[in-house]
């Protein structure tokens, strides 16, 4: 007989501070990299550099059957991604990297409308009631009418989205192939779609510019895996109020490093959001249901 896998939620939530290291990691060199190289061409780099860790993938993409319909899924989820990419590089170079983490905490609660929409879920008054909450948390963090909405917040607005419709199509393949597949072949789609935008705008990177973006691809690469050995250790209902940390170590790198100044409502508002992800997460636990809502770290770059 089978046996129930053994919870080890300190080990998971072990797993996802590193996680959030990790994934802020990425965010603070991005930011250091500044803006002399295009946004297009940084998230192409990202990925064409990060395309060495699929060398262990390569025997299982081999194997795998490509159908019609697949294919039209990855390529789908590969410009959805490649333009949330775009956008994402972009905002960091626009808006304060507290900013940045806090708007991207809403990914979840797209994911959350688009499963209704498009996969059938059920959204009972409960996880309407935490839509609604997360989107006044939204409103809290951009102030409309009491600042100034910069480019870069609308473009973290429609990076959430983009990455939240990955996250769904990365849902609907999994159920297919392998997650080896699924992650490699958004990596491959990625660099595809990004290259024409990278070489329209091109400017010949240094080998430090090129260093730190293969940095960016490590962390990146590292927080996901440390991210999957979260999920393995305990339920993502355990992990996902960890992720809050990545808010706080995020204003704490923005006002020591780049001398951004803490914005009280922005990490308010945040926290809104990011409770609200946690409720629909402890829902879905609750009511034993196939997870649909992501942890926030899981729609990242």
């Amino acid at each position: 007989m089978e046996h129930a896998r053994t919870s080890r939620p300190l080990v998971a939530i072990l797993w996802m501070l590193v996680t959030g290291l990790c994934f802020v990691a990425v965010t603070a060199i991005v930011k250091y990299l500044g803006p002399r190289i295009p946004p297009e061409e940084q998230a192409f780099l990202r990925y064409f550099l990060g395309l060495v860790f699929l060398i262990p993938m390569i025997p299982v993409l081999r194997k795998t059957r490509f159908t019609g319909r697949l294919m039209l899924q990855f390529t789908l989820r590969g410009a959805l991604h490649s333009i949330g990419v775009m956008l994402w590089f972009f905002a960091m170079t626009q808006i304060p990297l507290a900013e940045v983490t806090a708007i991207n905490y809403l990914s979840p609660i797209y994911v959350t409308l688009g499963a209704a929409m498009f996969l059938g879920e059920k959204l009972a008054m409960r996880r309407i009631a935490a839509v609604v909450t997360a989107l006044i948390g939204a409103i809290i963090i951009l102030r409309p009418g009491f600042r100034e909405i910069e480019p870069g917040h609308l473009a973290m607005l429609l990076t959430a989205v983009l990455f939240g419709g990955s996250y769904l199509l990365a849902k609907v393949t999994a159920d297919r192939v392998p997650a080896a597949v699924v992650v490699g072949m958004l990596s491959i789609m990625v660099t595809i779609f990004l290259a024409p935008f990278a070489y329209a705008v091109w400017v010949t990177p240094t080998w430090t510019e090129i260093a730190i973006l293969f940095g960016v691809a490590c962390f990146a690469t590292a927080g996901h895996y440390t991210m999957t050995l979260a999920f393995a250790a305990a339920p993502v209902a355990v992990t996902q109020p960890v992720t809050f940390l990545q808010l706080v170590w995020a204003t704490a790198l923005g006002a020591l490093a780049f001398n951004e100044p803490v914005d009280f409502w922005v990490v308010l508002g945040g926290t809104i959001v990011l409770g609200s992800v946690c409720f629909i997460t402890w829902r879905e636990a609750v009511l034993n249901r196939r997870q649909i809502t992501p942890a926030a770290p899981a729609t990242k770059v």
